[in-house]
């Protein structure tokens, strides 16, 4: 396919997929959104790391071949105000895999959100958010070792599905009208209204990657994170189509939390991995309580917003919080957090969301030797506390250094 504006590399080969599977060549070319704001410094910073890893990794004998795609403000300046260009759709739709720094959403715009556009036109239904500790990263809480999870948060339904009326349009009280004379409901007037969509395919669809994960990684449990006992049709609903998953297409892998506690003295055979769930509001106790009793947590969307940036915070941060979106073959991995524009080109911000969504990317490749080395370097370079001002003003003795310092600083530390 031709495009107007990107330019494909020459030297580079297509990331295809066949059976679920990805085949990925030794130089697959990889699209890239700078993102905005501070987004060309931590792009910059990041794909230095990423490159020199993947060189030390496997000798020089593989290489990413860069794509650069547009949205927001740069798409902007390229594409005569179009803040989301059709063939940003098109290009991943063609080479799979991109990863992408934070964007501004145009105030007044035709967008919500251009990263939720980016999620439900691509059929993006997996939010994955694996929230970890490193070594060295300042933390508020006693044991910040114990926190291992990754979060699986439905893409493309609940809230996020945009379904809205507001008060006082035609439409809002034309539905407000409805819902009290044909339906019996009651709420007050003037009320905004809001319609929840979750269904059984996205649910299952969802469960099924978290669990798939779980498997592929020998991970040891899956918790449903609902507020089913208030919403029983929908969150409820999630939870019990979330264990119909486990129990019709994973029998032989997984075992519920019923199962262990009456058929095994409470506790999970060897080789089994856990099925639970857990009330939505329960859980930020629980991670902060007793993290090292959750695993991977398969959510609806608006708990998992919540919840992977609370508990981020744990463990230091979205600011060094990586994320992907998947859905059956392409992926966008992403920084999950904003665009800082006071930051804008001042060399100054913590590349580690963007840097780790890139360390998933290496991983999502089966390239995980390379991955390796970027978390190894990125822990010893804490250690050395030559870190960024965001961790340095927490950090006794801790030397500040620049993005691009950093970035330096942890390719140093792969070949020492």
């Amino acid at each position: 396919m031709g495009f107007e504006k990107i330019v494909v590399p020459q030297e580079g080969t297509k990331i295809t997929s066949s059976n679920g599977k990805l085949n990925v060549p030794d130089n697959p070319i990889v699209g890239f959104i700078e993102g905005d704001g501070i987004g060309y410094d931590i792009m910059t910073a990041s794909k230095r790391i990423w490159d020199a890893a993947v060189n030390v990794a496997y000798n020089g004998n593989r290489k990413i071949s860069w794509m650069e795609i547009y949205s927001g403000e740069k798409a902007a300046s390229v594409y005569d105000g179009n803040y989301m260009p059709e063939e940003t759709f098109d290009a991943m739709r063609e080479f799979l895999i991109g990863i992408k720094g934070p964007l501004t959403t145009p105030v007044g715009g035709g967008f919500r959100s251009l990263n939720v556009t980016l999620r439900q036109v691509l059929d993006l239904y997996s939010c994955v958010r694996p929230v970890r500790w490193y070594r060295g990263v300042p933390s508020p809480l006693k044991a910040p070792e114990e926190v291992d999870v990754v979060i699986f948060r439905e893409n493309t339904e609940d809230v996020y599905a945009g379904i809205e009326y507001e008060s006082g349009t035609p439409e809002n009280e034309k539905l407000a009208r409805f819902l009290r004379e044909e339906m019996g409901a009651t709420f007050f007037e003037g009320a905004g209204i809001g319609i929840k969509p979750i269904s059984a395919f996205g649910t299952k669809r969802l469960v099924r990657a978290a669990i798939q994960y779980a498997i592929d990684h020998k991970r040891k449990s899956v918790t449903l994170v609902h507020k089913g006992n208030i919403q029983k049709f929908t969150e409820g609903a999630f939870m019990k189509w979330g264990y119909e998953v486990a129990a019709q297409e994973f029998a032989e892998q997984t075992i519920s939390w019923d199962d262990v506690a009456s058929k095994h003295n409470g506790k999970v055979p060897e080789g089994k991995i856990l099925i639970q769930d857990t009330i939505a509001d329960i859980i930020f106790q629980k991670m902060i309580l007793r993290p090292s009793e959750f695993d991977v947590l398969a959510t609806p969307n608006l708990n998992g917003d919540y919840l992977s940036d609370a508990v981020a915070a744990e463990v230091g941060g979205v600011g060094i919080a990586p994320g992907a979106n998947i859905g059956d073959a392409i992926a966008m991995f992403e920084a999950t957090h904003g665009t800082a524009p006071k930051y804008t080109n001042l060399d100054k911000v913590n590349p580690g969301s963007l840097l780790f969504s890139g360390v998933m990317l290496l991983e999502h490749l089966g390239w995980v030797e390379a991955a390796d080395l970027i978390t190894k370097a990125y822990e010893k370079t804490l250690d050395q506390k030559l870190v960024t001002y965001d961790f340095a003003r927490q950090m006794i003795g801790a030397t500040e250094v620049s993005t691009s310092q950093f970035a330096t600083t942890v390719i140093d530390n792969m070949s020492r």
